[in-house]
């Protein structure tokens, strides 16, 4: 079983991924999008999205740095465990509540608004309320975990292993005994990535950091503009 879990079934996901995101632009290229329900509600869609967006991309940046950059490299640069973790559960939390408050938000008013909920697909619910455990889960361990149990040093365990993916020489005897919810973290991260191509959350892979920054839609009430041009 930790062959599959951490050498077959992480592959097995990123080519699914890749293959859908390739099959979907090439035979569907106008479904390539999230498919803004902005117009349907706006007031809780701007602090929903914007926090979990922004939330997202200081997720992102924490994970680059505490998996993607060897242990070796805050060794040489004199930043022991303790001030790394201490960082890593402050920052870390702020971003992850960031993005739980989001999404929540985001969940609450796809799931409680009823023109919404009309117009969501079944594979916009199970790609958000995946997020929302993957997130959850993550919360929970830094947040949670790290403060009550204590901090686990997975740049000498997940970080390896994850490394190694990259570089086609996984050492799947790293993940042997991380602990448990971590495990799990990872392989529903991984299931993320693979429902991606097929869900509102293909749109990552186009990174679109204009949105952040863009304006609302723009748009006139329809008896509005035929007075004003009958007026004129």
């Amino acid at each position: 079983m930790n062959q599959f879990w951490w050498l077959i079934y992480p592959y097995l996901a990123l080519a699914v991924m890749i293959l859908g995101s390739f099959y979907r632009y090439a035979h569907n290229p106008m479904s390539w999008g999230s498919r803004s329900s902005e117009l349907l509600e706006k007031r809780w869609l701007k602090w929903g999205s914007q926090l979990f967006h922004w939330g997202i991309l200081l997720v992102i940046l924490g994970h680059v740095m505490g998996l993607l950059v060897p242990l070796s490299v805050y060794t040489v640069l004199g930043i022991t465990p303790h001030f790394y973790h201490q960082n890593a559960d402050i920052l870390g939390g702020i971003a992850g509540l960031m993005t739980w408050v989001g999404l929540a938000i985001l969940l609450l008013r796809r799931f409680g608004n009823a023109r919404i909920r009309r117009n969501s697909s079944v594979s916009d619910m199970v790609a958000l309320g995946l997020l929302f455990i993957v997130v959850s889960t993550g919360d929970y361990l830094t947040i949670v975990r790290n403060n009550v149990v204590g901090p686990y040093e997975y740049r000498a365990t997940v970080g390896p292993w994850l490394r190694g993916l990259v570089v086609l020489h996984p050492n799947i005897a790293l993940m042997a005994h991380v602990p448990a919810l971590f495990q799990i973290h990872i392989v529903l991260a991984f299931l993320l990535f693979a429902i991606s191509p097929f869900t509102r959350l293909v749109h990552i892979w186009s990174l679109p950091l204009a949105y952040l920054r863009r304006s609302p839609i723009q748009y006139r009430e329809r008896a509005q503009y035929r007075y004003r041009r009958s007026s004129n």
